[in-house]
């Protein structure tokens, strides 16, 4: 620790100029490398971060430490709630439970209310899971509900895609909003209550709404991808750039062998068991005197750690056994969960060195005292950074990372609330404008059959009316809390 103090002091003492230099150039490494190289983006974060370490002046000893401390104090926070959550969004998948909300949820609607229905689809697949992995869940169902309604496919895709695509930018336990937390100091409970608060209405106007407008631009029908299969995807290998690898084909949802399918009620219960526990918390914190049993107690069970590793030991028995899977079928779902989330796991905490990074060369100070004296606002300047590195990068998750670390500084001007904004207003930008760069694009592309053209008059305006519609509540929000 000593050498880091002393590589911290030297820096303090370094040109704002050159310390802004540092940034730039990083940044630029990280985007050039991931783009133009293909370099995975946890190298491309490693490379970066000892670039800005060594343009600002930071020693080698010192850079290296800087990184590895930010690395694994980033994996051990949000390392092991992405990795529960992986193994809770596997074990619904396998037992069945996501079908039973899709056709619980489509069943009881009318063809008016259908966009409105997938839309909610969307938004409670994607609250535990990844986007693709969701996305390759509800594929069937898109195209089941477009022939059989007679919608266009993209009026009834667009809104699902919307549920999916604002759950993963601004409601933890994704990813993006995990680090962001982690990196800003936020209060989870808090981040979460206002995410949902954002997303609610978000996702109804980047989905059933824009959806009305979109299905004009581009009508094209279902086509024939799932008729007589299980449900595989087209088996292309394509992911979006953010999230497990494991392609459309390898996170099929539902074990064949599984007797029967968890009921609606006890699927629901089991998906919302982490999100209540956490608000439980969120609420006594505010609520309840210090000491109390039962603030001791929610404050235990809501620490996110805590409710994800219930709600994953409680779906073992919900969702697993409520399917007839045996011991075997449970470990190995459990087992299966953790390779497609190795890669985004190495991302996270790659930019939690990057982060640390940028933290000890006091970068952050620099911007912090630029920022209060010019009058820009805090959460418009977040969008507007995690914009200009998702539009680079096309990845939402590098994004965010690289948004938080360099905002981190800012928070102690900040309130809990504000500080919760901060998070919300990074996710928001993080999934700006898609486009070929994002291999979510391509995914969206080849599945809805699309030519590069109609995916941006849908999917790309879809993902930029959330990012812009989210910042605009997230400005309002700013203004009454």
């Amino acid at each position: 620790m000593t050498t880091l103090v002393l590589a911290q002091a030297a820096a303090t003492t370094g040109s704002g100029t050159r310390l802004i230099l540092a940034a730039l150039i990083g940044i630029a490494v990280i985007v050039v490398l991931i783009t133009r190289f293909k370099v995975h983006p946890f190298l491309g974060l490693t490379l970066g971060s000892l670039v800005v370490a060594g343009i600002a002046g930071l020693p080698a000893s010192a850079a290296v430490e800087s990184f590895v401390k930010g690395f694994g104090s980033t994996a051990g926070s949000v390392g092991t709630l992405i990795a529960l959550g992986a193994m809770f969004g596997k074990l619904l998948a396998d037992s069945g439970g996501a079908d039973q909300i899709v056709d619980t949820i489509i069943g009881r609607s009318s063809a008016r209310t259908l966009p409105w229905a997938m839309a909610g689809v969307g938004a409670l697949i994607g609250l535990p899971m990844f986007f693709e992995i969701g996305l390759v869940l509800l594929m069937p169902v898109i195209f089941l509900v477009a022939r059989r309604s007679g919608l266009s496919l993209v009026k009834v895709g667009i809104p699902a895609l919307a549920g999916l695509s604002a759950m993963h930018g601004l409601v933890p336990p994704h990813p993006g909003p995990l680090v962001a937390i982690d990196a800003l100091k936020a209060n989870l409970g808090i981040t979460l209550a206002l995410g949902v608060l954002v997303a609610v209405p978000t996702v109804a106007i980047a989905g059933p709404l824009f959806a009305r407008y979109a299905a004009r631009w581009v009508n094209v029908p279902a086509p024939d991808l799932f008729t007589g299969t299980d449900g595989d995807g087209p088996g292309d290998g394509t992911t979006r750039s953010d999230g497990p690898s494991d392609g459309p084909g390898a996170a099929t949802a539902l074990d064949r062998r599984t007797v029967s399918r968890p009921t609606f009620a006890i699927t629901l219960a089991t998906v919302l068991l982490p999100v209540v526990l956490m608000m439980g918390k969120a609420l006594v914190d505010i609520f309840a005197a210090k000491g109390t049993l039962l603030r001791d107690g929610l404050d235990f069970v809501g620490t996110p750690l805590i409710a994800l590793l219930i709600a994953v030991v409680v779906a073992v028995f919900t969702l697993g056994r409520g399917a007839g899977m045996d011991a075997r079928a449970i470990a190995r779902s459990l087992e299966q969960a953790l390779p497609p989330v190795a890669g985004i796991l190495l991302i996270v905490a790659a930019g939690g060195g990057f982060k640390q990074t940028l933290i000890d060369t006091k970068l952050g100070d620099l911007i912090a005292t630029w920022v209060q004296g010019s009058g820009v606002s805090i959460l418009l300047l977040a969008w507007v950074i995690a914009v200009l590195i998702r539009l680079a990068t096309g990845s939402a998750t590098v994004a965010t990372v690289t948004a938080s670390g360099i905002l981190a500084p800012l928070v102690v001007t900040l309130d809990p609330a504000h500080t919760s904004l901060l998070v919300l207003a990074v996710g928001a930008g993080s999934v700006f404008f898609s486009h070929v760069n994002d291999a979510g694009f391509w995914l969206v592309k080849e599945y809805f059959g699309l030519s590069v053209g109609q995916t941006v008059k849908t999917w790309s305006l879809m993902e930029t009316a959330i990012s812009v519609v989210g910042l605009v509540l997230v400005l309002l929000l700013g203004l009454v809390v």
